[in-house]
């Protein structure tokens, strides 16, 4: 909804605040988007193939199997049968900063005041005044508002990139921890006496 600010600057002081309060100009908060949760996370494929080449038995194949992947769990310190670990805090919040709440009405009803006092009658000043007053402290709100708004908006989109780095950052090591786990396990299979892919 637009608020008449000229027909209420020009019809005076009385006018003006029964203008603003019945035509509902008050501001909106906008709706930013911000960016999607990150995605769960998908724990990285560790399946290693084992063939008998000795002809071990299917059971023995299970013991080395189970026995190697406890060996590579203990090299590597990776754990496919586990949850992910969570990822890293965030060690710094982007926050918001600028001039005291309130600061916008304050500096336009000032404004508006002056304004309404350089362009009053000079021998009744005072509904004028007012107007400019209130009109000057609305529109400082809004803009107030409006300043507020996009600075939080590009906060909240900081804090989610650098939870979504830190959370690529924690893919990436299970990305490597995993082939290394693989890497170890086929090693040990190797040695048992398994063809491995």
């Amino acid at each position: 909804m637009n608020c008449p600010v000229t027909s209420w600057i020009l019809r005076g002081g009385a006018v003006a605040t029964m203008t603003l309060m019945a035509s509902g100009c008050v501001t909106t908060v906008p709706q930013h988007r911000l960016p999607p949760p990150p995605s769960p996370l998908v724990m990285p494929d560790t399946t290693v193939y084992a063939a008998p080449a000795r002809g071990q038995t299917p059971e023995q194949l299970d013991r080395d199997k189970y026995e190697c992947a406890q060996w590579a769990t203990q090299q590597t310190g990776f754990d496919p049968s586990r949850p992910p670990p969570p990822p890293p805090p965030v060690g710094m919040r982007a926050v918001p900063v600028g001039p005291a709440p309130g600061s916008g009405v304050v500096t336009g009803a000032a404004t508006g005041a002056l304004v309404g006092a350089a362009v009053a009658n000079p021998w009744n000043p005072g509904p004028s005044t007012l107007v400019g007053l209130v009109a000057g402290a609305v529109l400082g709100g809004a803009v107030e508002s409006a300043q507020n708004d996009r600075a939080h908006a590009a906060a909240a989109q900081a804090n989610a990139q650098a939870a979504q780095n830190a959370q690529n950052l924690r893919d990436g090591n299970l990305a490597v921890q995993a082939i290394n786990y693989r890497r170890a396990l086929s090693a040990c299979l190797d040695g048992r006496g398994y063809t491995v892919r």
